[in-house]
């Protein structure tokens, strides 16, 4: 305990009030001996990163709780807004907590673990953390690799959050003021006539991204948009 204590940079008082607060999992016991690992050390950085953003020690045991019973809407108790999941198209990923910090070299800090929680991107499945995208996560693994801090990637993350939301506010209103009435009105399920179109939203953005990302490779980088786009020989 004084040893955990001492890497954690608390009091050995401090850790026994968060055991008693039941802020930490029991250590693993060998007789009168108790073993404390690295995930009580990342649970005690976690708290301390938490504490700092002035979170108080009931409300961390209320978003610890929720992490750990797998709840998907540990943003609320971090005060942010949510939004319920609907239609999901995305393949979770079960990780180890070993796992999830070898997958990203020892970039997975309390901070960073907290802005994924914010974000939405992790939740907890009894010993496992479970991430919402395979997609997501293999792109931030390889931003990561290319040298990009995972804090940057996470930054890069929430702003275009932001965007995509609004994006997705186009279409729905598109299909609000429409589509639905005449689907509804023929007697049409509403979530299967947004499954059929949401497709056409997804194409649209993404023929339009990539014809983004071309305008600005040319003009930050100078370089030659994919397929000649320039019309120079």
């Amino acid at each position: 305990m004084a040893e955990l204590a001492e890497k954690a940079g608390i009091t050995v008082r401090t850790l026994r009030f968060y055991r008693e607060r039941k802020l930490i999992p029991p250590p693993r016991r060998e007789g009168r001996i108790a073993w404390y690992n690295d995930h009580h050390l990342a649970r005690l950085r976690t708290i301390a990163a938490l504490l700092e953003r002035g979170h108080t020690l009931g409300g961390i045991a209320e978003l610890l709780a929720a992490f750990e019973s797998g709840r998907r809407d540990v943003g609320e108790l971090l005060g942010l807004p949510g939004a319920e999941p609907s239609w999901p198209a995305e393949t979770p990923v079960r990780l180890a907590p070993e796992a999830l910090a070898d997958y990203f070299e020892g970039q997975v800090t309390p901070e960073n673990l907290i802005t994924s929680l914010d974000l939405g991107y992790l939740a907890a499945d009894g010993d496992e953390i479970v991430h919402l995208s395979r997609r997501l996560l293999d792109v931030s693994h390889t931003l990561v690799e290319q040298g990009i801090p995972l804090a940057a990637v996470l930054t890069a993350a929430r702003e275009m959050r932001a965007h995509v939301e609004a994006i997705a506010e186009i279409y729905v209103t598109l299909l609000r003021d429409h589509v639905l009435p005449d689907a509804l009105e023929r007697g049409e399920d509403a979530g299967e006539t947004v499954e059929r179109l949401r497709p056409l939203a997804t194409s649209a953005v993404d023929a339009e991204l990539t014809m983004a990302l071309n305008r600005r490779m040319l003009a930050d980088l100078g370089g030659e948009p994919r397929g000649g786009a320039s019309g120079r020989q």
